[in-house]
């Protein structure tokens, strides 16, 4: 894959959630919701504050979604994320 995002821009790989509760039971995949949380692929040059590898938390509707090598990522503009998962 070969993506460069444009402005102030990240591309992010959404990190999975866990497919059971504490109880253990199984949530279906079309119960659950989206992730709000996923690791930074590529950067833009005009993003300082994020690198590629971080761990982020992203606004609920933010970004647009793409596809890539058959993979599924999302494009955020840097508004939309939250802050970084330490």
């Amino acid at each position: 894959m070969n993506f460069q995002p444009l402005g102030k821009r990240v591309l992010i790989k959404r990190l999975e959630e866990m497919k059971t509760t504490a109880s253990g039971i199984i949530i279906p995949d079309n119960a659950k919701e989206k992730p709000l949380n996923g690791e930074v692929v590529a950067v833009s040059k005009e993003v300082e504050d994020i690198k590629t590898g971080d761990k982020v938390m992203f606004a609920k509707y933010g970004g647009t979604e793409i596809k890539l090598d058959n993979e599924e990522y999302l494009v955020l503009s840097i508004d939309d994320i939250l802050g970084i998962i330490k």
